[in-house]
């Protein structure tokens, strides 16, 4: 094998009706019940409006380089989400429009990529596709590699692995691990239902009621 490259051809993915769990579902909702310290940076942003849930499928490419992205969109399956740590590095872009619609036609559930992107104007319009980047240069990427598919990788700071459910909303982006999944679908269900009433309560009586907030005071020794 030649050093710097390898391919893992078959991953475990989580049933559907598991990554089903999550549609509709804030990020932000999902995160609370998470530790609040489970979505990638923030520096990784959306492209375009469309909501992003599929499973990882992921990509590990030298700087500005995408060999193994053009790879990976030959063995990836429908419903797969590509995400690729191309680094962080925003100087190159690892792809554009054209492969973006390649994967489009595949049925792959979108891509989110530690680096940049080009053609931002047309992957911006899409309504159907979810695409999220660290940046966007019209620096085209070289194609040499080396890389990884298939690998843990690091995306925005979270480890992702083959496999895990991946989530992305107009706040951004958060892996989850399938081992765990229903039980944070079920707390971010709970979150949810709890947030409604309390927007009722704003929006219908004026209130927003936090006991807790005095309680922390006191126990900061504030006397009220």
């Amino acid at each position: 094998m030649s050093i710097g490259f390898r391919i893992v051809s078959e991953i475990n993915r989580p049933a559907k009706e598991v990554v089903e769990l999550f549609r509709g579902m804030p990020v932000a909702n999902i995160d609370d019940n998470m530790g609040r310290v489970a979505a990638v940076s923030s520096a990784i942003v959306p492209m375009n409006s469309s909501p992003l849930l599929g499973t990882a499928f992921t990509i590990k490419v030298p700087a500005g380089d995408n060999l193994m992205f053009h790879k990976a969109m030959d063995m990836a399956k429908p419903g797969d989400v590509f995400m690729i740590d191309a680094g962080g590095v925003e100087e190159r872009s690892i792809f554009g429009e054209l492969m973006v619609n390649y994967c489009r036609v595949l049925g792959i559930a979108g891509i989110v990529v530690d680096g940049s992107i080009r053609d931002s104007d047309g992957i911006g319009k899409l309504t159907d596709f979810p695409v999220y980047a660290r940046g966007v240069t019209p620096n085209g990427p070289y194609k040499n590699g080396p890389g990884e598919i298939n690998c843990p990788i690091v995306i925005g700071g979270q480890v992702v692995k083959p496999g895990d459910i991946v989530v992305g909303d107009p706040d951004g982006v958060i892996i989850i691990d399938p081992a765990v999944a229903p039980e944070i679908a079920a707390a971010t269900r709970a979150t949810m239902k709890n947030e409604e009433q309390i927007m009722a309560d704003i929006l219908q009586k004026k209130e927003y009621i936090r006991p807790w907030v005095d309680e922390k005071l006191r126990e900061l020794g504030y006397k009220l």
